[in-house]
């Protein structure tokens, strides 16, 4: 059992960095804005693109499960698979443009439903837990919106779908931050 002085020596180490995930929530916005107002002018640019938002999304896990016990292997699943989209959206953009259409809409499902829960999890000490819980619910949206085949996946859905991840991503990141925050 741990004692009372370790619990505040965690509790202090975690806290001290809340403005870490301010910071990320603000990149995150910053790149939505970037990302819904891009002109689709190539493929390549766009799947390059995808990388680079898949490489950050898997730093941010990787950093959400090193500060937070519970769910952590979840987080680091997140966070592979959010590296390894990256890689092989380097290696292979125009191809991953396409093929990442339909898989997108699975992470988005996986990333959402893990808001849900983070969210519905801190309730009891985060009054803000309702934000989180809505971006999780429309992440998942999303994400089921994304994931459909009845209509071909083409240049500005996609664009609108990683946007959309990212200003979703951004809200979740800035309420963690002041849910670390209002712990001090």
């Amino acid at each position: 059992m741990l004692q009372e002085q370790d619990v505040r020596v965690a509790e202090s180490s975690v806290t001290s960095s809340w403005w870490l995930f301010l910071i990320a929530g603000l990149a995150w916005l910053v790149i939505s804005v970037v990302v819904l107002a891009f002109n689709v002018t190539s493929v390549a640019t766009v799947g390059v693109l995808l990388g680079a938002v898949f490489l950050v999304a898997g730093i941010d896990e990787f950093m959400i499960a090193s500060t937070r016990s519970s769910w952590a292997w979840a987080h680091i699943l997140l966070g592979i698979l959010f590296v390894l989209g990256a890689i092989w959206s380097f290696a292979s953009p125009i191809d991953t443009f396409w093929a990442l259409a339909s898989v997108f809409g699975i992470l988005l499902i996986f990333g959402g439903t893990l808001d849900i829960v983070r969210s519905t999890e801190s309730r009891i000490v985060n009054p803000l837990w309702g934000l989180g819980l809505a971006a999780g619910i429309l992440e998942v949206l999303l994400g089921f919106w994304a994931s459909q085949q009845v209509f071909p996946a083409r240049a500005e859905l996609l664009i609108l779908w990683v946007g959309f991840f990212a200003l979703f991503r951004g809200m979740s990141e800035i309420v963690l931050a002041f849910e670390v925050h209002s712990h001090r």
